[in-house]
């Protein structure tokens, strides 16, 4: 059994039939579904899954604009009943893109952001994940796209509901040196993301990423959450996900 609890990125298999898919997903081991819309909620319950992850606020346009605060704040709060409802663990927010601003400013009104956010999330029960995303290929001039970066902010805001999205795919093409970055900032890591690279697809042998000793690292370093499978398979995407429940299963 594994000690990784593994979920799936609804976006990546959005073209599945839920009804055969999710029950068949369940059956590998994966044990949740995230970032699907909420009408799938029921059904995915239904089929024994947790409700892992949901999104606010914009990628683009995020908490590093103090003028977006009050608008995330009161989309965030108009999300609370969905969290309470399902019992989701983490909602996931962005820094945004840069626009000119420069790191540090940016982390400064980013922490600002979060602070003023984080009492609810305590209230709730439910961890604020900052996403860390590659500016390199998928997401030019996104701000939080080194891990240094996102740490830095995470200990700003100083809240143990405040962490980070920690996305192998997109931090092996901003920094590499996975497994050493792991070891030293686990403890900042709320929610983990995977993916193969390059590409974006399967966890295969085509690709640079080795999974196993990441999830080790993972378990080694004391980590608890989730790992959520974000990667579009190229064929099969139940044989897809077996094969990525079997690399992470340590």
């Amino acid at each position: 059994m594994s000690r990784i609890k593994q979920s799936i990125s609804w976006w990546c298999f959005g073209k599945e039939n839920p009804k055969t898919f999710l029950p068949a997903i369940a059956g590998i081991g994966i044990v949740g579904i995230e970032l699907a819309p909420p009408d799938l909620f029921d059904e995915a319950r239904a089929a024994g899954l947790q409700i892992v992850s949901h999104g606010v606020g914009s990628l683009t346009d995020g908490l590093n604009n103090p003028a977006n605060h009050a608008r995330i704040e009161d989309e965030l709060l108009k999300t609370l009943d969905l969290v309470k409802k399902y019992q989701i663990p983490n909602l996931i927010l962005f820094s945004g893109n840069r626009n000119g601003l420069n790191d540090e400013t940016g982390a400064a009104n980013t922490a600002q952001g979060l602070r003023r956010l984080a009492p609810h999330a305590e209230k709730a029960g439910v961890t604020l994940v900052l996403e860390l995303l590659n500016s390199k290929v998928d997401h030019i001039d996104y701000q939080c796209d080194h891990t240094e970066w996102g740490v830095k902010v995470v200990q700003h805001v100083a809240s143990p509901r405040v962490k980070l999205l920690y996305d192998i795919y997109h931090m092996q093409i901003m920094e590499g040196d996975l497994i050493r970055t792991i070891r030293k900032n686990v403890s900042y890591f709320g929610h983990i993301h995977t993916a193969g690279n390059p590409g974006r697809n399967d966890l295969d042998a085509t690709q640079e990423i080795l999974y196993p000793p990441l999830m080790r690292a993972l378990v080694e370093g004391g980590y608890q959450g989730y790992v959520g499978h974000e990667f579009i398979p190229k064929g099969d995407a139940l044989s897809a996900l077996k094969q990525a429940y079997d690399l992470c299963s340590v």
